[in-house]
């Protein structure tokens, strides 16, 4: 039976909101969850993206996965990465919810995430825990972590796109339940 769930398609079309629609379904049958999810941050003058913040979903706490900044460090296009917010709330959200979570949520395992090689062993951690996990991944992603999540024989892919994106997260907490025994 499949466990890992993993939601891709081109950027804007949803894959953050059925994940978290799913969250908030699985939340509904008692289970728990934890993880990380990323969302982006918009300037509240100019309506223009200025980074992306990162939120531990179990606990609440954020932090700054990247901003449109000038700086040292790692860049992606015009965001510098903060690796040390993504060590100490992502990676660290994404291995407590390995540990002490029922099902595990992360997103997402794209280009700025997989700069930072304890967020690439966390998501290892998060597999191999055997636990029911949801991911977003990059859609055209060639990293050998993303290829290898997308060829395991217990994943199954989700090509998230305008018109399925609204029953996805139905069908998503609907395999996990199963999964876990919490329905028919």
């Amino acid at each position: 039976m499949k466990r890992v769930f993993l939601l891709t398609g081109p950027p804007g079309v949803g894959k953050t909101t059925v994940l978290l629609r799913a969250v908030g379904l699985i939340r509904q049958q008692k289970l728990s969850v934890g993880g990380m999810v990323t969302k982006e941050v918009r300037s509240r003058v100019t309506g223009a993206r200025v980074g992306f913040e990162l939120e531990d979903l179990a606990t609440g706490r954020r932090g700054w996965l990247a901003r449109a900044q000038a700086g040292p460090g790692p860049k992606i296009g015009r965001y510098l990465v903060d690796i040390r917010a993504l060590e100490g709330v992502g990676a660290s959200a994404v291995l407590d919810a390995a540990a002490r979570s029922e099902v595990i949520a992360v997103d997402e395992i794209g280009p700025m995430e997989l700069l930072s090689g304890a967020f690439r062993s966390a998501v290892v951690a998060a597999v191999e825990s055997g636990k029911p996990l949801i991911a977003t991944v990059h859609f055209r992603s060639t990293d050998p972590l993303v290829v290898s999540l997308k060829e395991r024989c217990d994943a199954e892919l989700f090509a998230v796109s305008v018109d399925n994106r609204g029953s996805m997260p139905g069908i998503i907490s609907d395999r996990i339940s199963e999964l876990l025994g919490r329905i028919g």
